[in-house]
This record gives structure tokens, C-alpha cells and sequence, in this order.
């Protein structure tokens, strides 16, 4: 700590002898010509018949090289970096002043041209520079990085700055987002919003987060899930119609999950569970091809190697719920309640007192198929019990026309043939409410009984999609500002 103190006396110190010599040492406006990656490809050498490209950059200082009279530097925006070539002899005495008064972190607007160093290294010989903004912290070591996870996650912009690899993440989900709008609207679904405080919490089974709202006297619930307002439009004449944005759930923290987290629900009129399989597999087929470039995604560790590789080829296999179960321990099905509870040991999972049956097989099904299902996997026609908003098989009334997608040990998606019978919809959702029959969404099924067209409707979390996509082990490392306990 006292090292760190004496370093931030130093560039307090430097600070405040910018300001002695009449520079700013917070800048104000820089107007550049190329962004660093735009003067990378543009980029033109300087030859003795042709000056090279002249440019005007701005970012961060990230390296520096000493050579007496002569000094390189990396400049570095955007998650790119070019080299600056500087000589305190073409300074002059004022400027190098100044100069000598940057430190790694600072921000500076620099105008120069192109030359290539005898290494062949991209470079911009600086005739003039701006301070821009004084960094007064040191940034982390360059090849440490920030390697804590507690900074990593509570002092995201130390990572992006340090570590490429987390930039790169982002940036990929950043295209993911983009490619799911583009995707959805060329195929004529509309985008709209619907509200996030809601008077009762629905469209899942979860526990909500409650707030107040002073004016109009009630409590309030962030949204768990945006389906049943979608649904309404679907009932209003949309006929194809998507929402991407947060769900909140008061539930525990994960791995895989974050109380905050962001979801694409979309709905299509007079389609069905199948209609939405291949949508959602041509959809993520089109993303793995336009953002990784490969249907072959490799997760690696921290040492590079790769741990597995999740092969999106088409077709996808798609099986029955039941069907899973009985091929992973054919005799579980014809077992009692106290029969699943003695065998899940054997199986190498707990079940909890107090869960029904079917809670029990979804245990198992999560437990040894779901955890260890890599490639992607249609789970089609789930019990009713766990999917009240769906349409019930003709053929097989105890299950429901849905699929589960799974991918890489998780559940990526779910996929309905929505439910629009407002006279089954009401008792499922007595069954689900039990005692507490307030919780029923009344506006809903008004809304169900004005007629809604059979519609299939999609769910897909774009937290564990780009987890996926992007090789990442946690939630965390794919939202830029994850829910921590505040310090102390």
C-alpha cells in the first residue's frame, strides 16, 4: 500500500505541474480523422516519393519504450493499439516538457503520419500531441492483467482495459444482440416494449423482487418474464412480435445465474413448438456463423487448451422428455416417491423433502442429462406440470407440445405451443397458484377471452447464449456489471 501511495503522490504531483505550464490536464474537445482501427487498414507508409497517411488519433497510453531521444509508445482505443513514434529533439524543449509528464493510463490526441519501423510495425510519427485526461492511478501490470476476480467483476473497466480476452467477449455479445434484431426483423417480427414494473408477477414460476410506487398508493413487481403483456399484443392483431430486455428474479446467485439477467421472448402467430425449433436453430446457426465464423465453438482454459467443442451442425437432435429419462434409468419411471428418493443417491444427486413427483424426475432430468448434455439437444413434450402456458398434447394429455433447447449443460431456450384456451389457462393457473389465487393475472385472461390465435413463442437467454458462444465458464464474465455484495 505504501508503494501505491507514493505513486498516487506522483501523478498528483504531475498533475499539478501540467496545470504550471498552462496545459489542461482534463481536455476537452479532440476532433479525429480515423479511429485506431480505421487508420490500421487505411494505413499508407511514407515514401520518399509519397508522405504517408496523415491521421489525427486519440486513446489511452498503454506502453512506453525509452530510448533516450527517441520513444515508442502504444496507443490504444476501442480494443485496438498502434504504435507512436515520438523524438523530443522535433518537440523542442516546451512540448517535451509536457511530455515528460505522461504516465501509461493517460489519454492523449496525437496528429503525425504512417511509416513502417524497420520491423515492419505499423507506426504514426507524432509531430503534436494533446493531453486529453490524466489517469491518477496506476493501470494493472500489462502481463498480469487483473487477475482477482473481485476486482475483475467489481472494477470491470480494470479488466477490459488489461484483458483482451474479456473485450472480446463483450464485443461478441454486443453482435450477438445486433444479429437477433436483424435476424427477427428481416423476417417481419416487430420489436416493442412492455413494462417492466408490473401489479402482479407472471409468465413463470419465480420469486420476484417488490418495489413501491408512491404516487398511485401500490406495490409493485419487476418482471419475471415479459410473455403475458407479448401474448395481449398477440390478442391486439400483432402477428409477429419480439421483446429483448431485462427479467429480475430474487432468487440465488450462480454460475449460470444473476438476478438481473437479459431475455428475448418472441411470439408468431398460427405457428406451433416446431415452427420455433427451427427458427430458434436457424437463428443460432446464423449467429455462431456471423459472429464466431464457425458452427465449431471451443471452449478453452486458462492456459489455452481446449476443454471441449460444442458442434452446431444441423440437424439437431431432438427427443422426447420421457423418452431421455427412460434411456438414462429405464426402471426411475415405475418407481414411488420413496423408491426416487432412496435411488437418486445411487445416481449421484439429492432429492429435497417436500418435493411432488414430477419435481423429482425434473431433479434427474437436470441432474444426469441436462448438466451433461453438450451439443445441442430438443427436449420435446415436458410434463404439464412444469410448463403451465402451453398447449396440451392431443395425442398424450399428461404432457405439453414444447421443447426444452439445451446446450452445453444448460438450458439455453424454451419453445411453446402457446396455450389459448382461457378456460384451461385459468385452471392451470389455479393449480399453479394454489392457496395464494390473488397471485392470477385477471387482465391476462380478459385479455385470453377476447380470442388469441394458436402462436408459438420463444424464450432465450442471451446471458447463457453468449456464454456459450463466447466460451465463458460463468455469467459473470459475460455482463459487464454483474450483482456483488457491496463492499464491507
Amino acid at each position: 500500500m505504501e508503494e501505491l501511495s507514493e505513486l498516487l503522490t506522483i501523478r498528483r504531483d504531475k498533475l499539478a505541474k501540467l496545470r504550471e505550464l498552462g496545459v489542461e490536464p482534463f481536455g476537452a474537445r479532440f476532433d479525429t480523422t480515423h479511429t485506431i482501427g480505421e487508420a490500421r487498414i487505411a494505413f499508407m507508409e511514407q515514401t520518399p516519393e509519397q508522405p504517408g497517411l496523415a491521421v489525427r488519433l486519440a486513446g489511452r497510453l498503454t506502453a512506453h519504450r525509452d530510448m533516450g531521444k527517441s520513444h515508442f509508445l502504444d496507443l490504444s482505443s476501442g480494443g485496438e493499439r498502434i504504435q507512436l513514434y515520438i523524438s523530443t529533439k522535433e518537440l523542442g524543449p516546451e512540448r517535451t516538457a509536457i511530455f515528460q509528464l505522461l504516465d501509461l493510463g493517460d489519454f492523449i490526441g496525437v496528429d503525425g503520419f504512417c511509416f513502417l519501423t524497420r520491423t515492419g510495425e505499423k507506426s504514426v510519427h507524432v509531430r503534436n500531441f494533446t493531453v486529453l485526461a490524466k489517469s491518477l492511478r496506476p493501470l494493472p501490470e500489462k502481463w498480469h492483467g487483473v487477475s482477482d476476480v473481485e476486482t475483475k467483476y467489481r472494477q470491470r473497466y480494470l479488466d477490459l482495459i488489461a484483458n483482451p480476452a474479456s473485450l472480446q467477449v463483450f464485443q461478441k455479445r454486443i453482435q450477438i444482440v445486433a444479429g437477433i434484431r436483424s435476424f427477427l426483423q428481416d423476417r417481419g417480427f416487430l420489436e416493442v416494449e412492455t413494462p417492466m414494473m408490473q401489479s402482479i408477477a407472471g409468465g413463470a414460476a419465480a420469486q420476484p423482487f417488490r418495489t413501491h410506487h408512491n404516487a398511485m398508493g401500490v406495490d409493485l413487481f419487476l418482471r419475471i418474464a415479459p410473455e403475458l403483456y407479448l401474448k395481449r399484443l398477440l390478442v391486439g392483431g400483432f402477428d409477429k412480435v419480439f421483446e429483448l430486455n431485462r427479467n429480475f428474479r430474487n432468487e440465488g446467485v450462480s454460475r449460470r445465474h444473476n438476478p438481473e439477467f437479459t431475455m428475448l421472448e418472441a411470439y408468431w402467430a398460427y405457428a406451433d413448438f416446431e415452427k420455433m425449433a427451427e427458427l430458434m436453430e436457424t437463428l443460432i446457426c446464423h449467429l455462431a456463423e456471423t459472429v464466431c465464423g464457425t458452427l465449431l465453438i471451443e471452449h478453452k482454459n486458462a492456459a489455452g487448451e481446449t476443454t471441449k467443442t460444442i458442434d452446431l451442425n444441423r440437424p439437431w437432435r431432438r427427443a422426447r422428455y420421457h423418452d431421455l429419462i427412460e434411456q438414462r434409468d429405464p426402471g426411475w419411471a415405475a418407481l414411488s416417491t420413496e423408491g426416487k428418493r432412496a435411488r437418486a443417491p445411487e445416481l449421484g444427486f439429492e432429492l429435497h423433502a417436500g418435493m411432488e413427483d414430477f419435481e423429482m424426475t425434473q431433479h434427474f432430468f437436470e441432474k444426469l442429462i441436462e448438466e451433461k448434455s453438450i451439443n445441442p439437444l430438443f427436449v420435446t413434450h415436458v410434463p404439464s406440470q412444469l410448463v403451465p402456458l402451453a398447449k396440451q398434447n392431443v395425442a398424450d394429455g399428461s404432457v405439453v407440445d414444447v421443447f426444452e433447447l439445451v446446450i452445453n449443460g444448460q438450458e439455453i431456450a424454451p419453445g411453446y405451443s402457446e396455450l389459448n384456451d382461457p378456460i384451461v389457462q385459468r385452471a392451470r393457473l389455479e393449480e399453479q397458484a394454489g392457496e395464494e389465487i390473488q397471485s392470477i393475472d385477471e387482465e391476462f385472461l380478459l385479455a385470453l377471452e377476447h380470442g388469441m390465435p394458436p402462436a408459438g413463442g420463444i424464450g432465450l437467454g442471451i446471458d447463457r447464449l453468449t456464454m456459450m458462444l463466447a466460451g465463458a465458464e460463468s455469467i459473470r464474465d459475460v455482463i459487464l456489471f454483474p450483482h456483488l455484495k457491496p463492499k464491507g
